[in-house]
């Protein structure tokens, strides 16, 4: 069960104070809060965990405090969504909204090589008026031969031209919980010149204790990253750690599921699961067609494959897109096969909006049709 509480609740009211009693006396019942500070107003609300169904919603809605109840289902529990639910769908970083009706591009290096690509990228993305860019300075290989990222001795100037070039949030991928501590001193030391979305990649969704030590900060939003090879209930429950633990700006990526049955493409195509995400969670969904197809082939109409799959996953819904992009693919250290070249970006954003467009004329039919 989960109380909402009035905005701007303070922990230091007898109000408060009264409430937190009276959930202390329930039997069986241990109370966690989470609170989010806003620009306008602090939000809190105190999770009830243990056997609630025994407890009266008008009752509890009686308690100070409270502004509405929801009585949660068993899978979920934070980022699902529930019968009479309208907590909301969406949140803002560093001036960027993410929800489940918006959409941003995430275009960039998926892996940092040198400071030259680096300001080519961000200034090619200032062109075109993006202000959000991926860009990996750790990344886990297959192989303990392969590149593994240049780690934080690119991070300071990686921020430092993002603020350069207007780029409010950067989505870098950490393995480790020294990363963390890497990011937030590096950012520190350049003025905070921009933001970072965590990546849990897909090789640790079910890294828990790492999972853990990320959803206990709430400096930083999370995109995690669907499973290799698990259920999406398994990969949602990983997303679940992260709530759980106090942090609820988090985004939820399909990436492909690896299986021999998406040959020829890197990995099966997992799309459609979009809207399957969206009504199951509160959660925005990203999409990675680079790494599902992991190619630059095309079909016969001209149209590339990825931007194909990225069509696809925006036509169903998507709020939130991750490709890789590269000055010189051919010089890149890690998947330079399958990174658009920079000549193609303005064509990839005009293609997206007219899936977007597409997506949101189906939106409003459904609704002319139930009306």
């Amino acid at each position: 069960m989960i109380l909402v509480l009035v905005p701007n609740t303070r922990p230091e009211s007898s109000e408060y104070k009264q409430l937190l009693a009276h959930l202390a006396n329930l039997p069986g019942i241990t109370t966690r809060v989470h609170t989010e500070v806003g620009v306008e107003q602090t939000l809190t609300e105190l999770y009830l965990i243990g056997n609630t169904k025994a407890l009266s919603i008008d009752e509890i809605k009686n308690l100070p405090c409270v502004e509405r109840v929801v009585r949660v289902s068993e899978e979920y529990r934070v980022l699902g969504r529930h019968q009479n639910d309208d907590r909301p769908t969406s949140f803002s970083y560093n001036g960027v909204l993410f929800g489940q009706n918006t959409l941003n591009v995430f275009a960039g290096l998926c892996a940092v090589d040198t400071l030259e690509h680096v300001e080519i990228m961000m200034r090619a993305l200032q062109a075109q008026g993006q202000v959000c860019t991926r860009m990996g300075a750790y990344k886990p290989r297959t192989s303990p031969y392969a590149f593994q990222g240049h780690g934080k001795s690119c991070l300071p100037y990686v921020f430092e031209l993002a603020g350069k070039y207007g780029i409010k949030v950067i989505a870098m991928e950490i393995t480790h919980e020294t990363h963390l501590n890497e990011i937030r001193t590096a950012l520190h030391q350049t003025g905070n010149a921009t933001g970072v979305m965590l990546q849990i990649g897909t090789r640790n969704t079910q890294n828990f204790e790492l999972l853990k030590i990320v959803g206990r900060q709430q400096d930083y939003p999370v995109l995690i990253k669907r499973g290799f090879g698990i259920t999406l209930d398994e990969s949602l429950n990983a997303a679940e750690y992260l709530a759980s633990e106090g942090n609820r700006k988090v985004i939820f990526g399909l990436r492909g599921m690896k299986t021999n049955m998406g040959d020829p493409h890197r990995n099966f195509v997992d799309f459609a699961h979009v809207p399957v995400v969206k009504r199951l969670t509160r959660m925005p969904v990203c999409i990675d067609p680079s790494h599902s197809v992991g190619t630059r082939a095309g079909s016969p109409d001209g149209i590339l494959d990825i931007m194909h799959v990225t069509a696809q996953g925006i036509i169903a819904g998507a709020n939130m897109v991750l490709v890789d992009f590269h000055p010189v693919p051919s010089k890149a250290l890690v998947d330079g096969p399958q990174a658009l070249l920079l000549k193609e970006l303005p064509q990839f954003l005009e293609d997206i909006q007219i899936a977007r467009d597409a997506y949101l004329k189906r939106v409003e039919l459904v609704k002319r049709y139930l009306d």
